[in-house]
């Protein structure tokens, strides 16, 4: 396919399943509240229904995102599946039809840490990949600036395996929306690696490869993420993909004093291999912080993510995904970014 562009804006701020540090996420309200924060970006996890739908859920498990448990009409739903080696009992978008998941409602995922967005249980629909595309298109017109999407194929493979790909209907939304080009406001993500490189086969649109520290993507067992992950590894991967979207201690991981350590040289390989880096994920709760950046003595709390943010930023990262993409925003506007050449 032909080269593509840099990133749409100079720093990507992408909201990670919305504003979801606010309001329960995957849901138009987040998506929404994110957009009035600044975000460049809505990130929705795509999942598929029985009748082929993409919509968005962090997994296509989901009894801990909506209240499907309380409904007794699909109590024989619950079943138990293996995805990806790891075996889990619950109910699968899979087995809904996308106007069945519509009699469902969002749930708060963490509610021990954001009891604050328990408020909203009960209020909010399963949105569709769609209504996400057009909720983006018409907030980012009343908002005046390009507002993009940032979709992950989640389980790509898995749901290839049972007739349900992403690709096609991917691509037809993106599409559709006169989006399915390398210049459009899109990155789509994965964490594993040949739905990627059909994709990078079919399409203009620009491509994350996601990694982490451990494990490896689940369509090549035997290749870790480790592998992928060498100087080498990391220009293998600009040939398929313009963006890596690494686990954030692989930029900066934490030392044995429970504080950011020195930046790890994954930022430089994968600059000199022409690809953007966008790390994920900057949470304010003290739950996700170094210890040195936490405030208060309860998990919930909010701490200083500020500062975790700006040490990232210094360490040269193009964007980054954030539950809060408000407080990103205001962290980016008070950041000391290096000089790039």
């Amino acid at each position: 396919m032909s080269a593509k562009p840099a990133a749409m804006t100079d720093f990507a701020i992408i909201a990670h399943r919305g504003a979801s540090g606010d309001r329960p996420e995957h849901t138009l309200a987040a998506y929404k509240l994110a957009i009035d924060q600044g975000a460049d970006f809505i990130e929705p996890d795509l999942v598929l229904t029985k009748d082929g739908v993409l919509v968005a859920r962090h997994e296509n498990e989901i009894s801990g995102t909506t209240d499907v448990a309380d409904h007794p009409e699909f109590a024989d739903r619950r079943t138990t599946r293996t995805i990806d080696g790891v075996e889990t009992t619950g109910w699968f978008t899979e087995d809904f039809t996308l106007a069945e998941l519509k009699t469902l409602r969002a749930k708060e995922r963490l509610p021990e840490l954001r009891p604050a967005n328990t408020r909203y249980d009960g209020q909010f629909e399963i949105p569709t990949f769609d209504e996400i595309i057009a909720l983006a298109k018409s907030e980012g017109a009343r908002v005046g600036r390009t507002v993009g999407v940032y979709p992950e194929t989640k389980h790509s493979g898995y749901f290839a395996s049972i007739g349900l790909p992403h690709q096609a209907p991917l691509l037809e939304a993106l599409a559709k929306a006169g989006w399915n080009a390398a210049d459009a406001p899109v990155f789509v993500q994965s964490f594993e690696v040949g739905n990627l490189k059909a994709l990078n086969a079919a399409s203009d649109v620009r491509l994350v490869q996601l990694v982490e520290e451990d494990g490896g993507p689940a369509d090549l067992p035997d290749i870790s993420y480790a592998n992928m992950l060498t100087e080498g590894g990391v220009a293998a991967i600009a040939s398929y993909a313009d963006a890596i979207g690494p686990q954030k201690s692989l930029v900066i991981p934490i030392g044995e004093n429970g504080q950011l350590d020195e930046p790890t040289d994954l930022v430089e390989w994968a600059h000199r291999a022409g690809l953007l880096v966008h790390p994920w994920t900057f949470r304010a709760e003290n739950a996700f912080l170094p210890g040195n950046l936490r405030r208060g003595d309860r998990l919930d709390q909010r701490g200083d993510l500020a500062g975790e943010i700006q040490a990232f930023i210094a360490a040269g990262i193009d964007g980054l995904f954030s539950d809060q993409p408000g407080l990103a925003v205001q962290a980016l506007e008070g950041a000391e970014r290096p000089d790039k050449e």
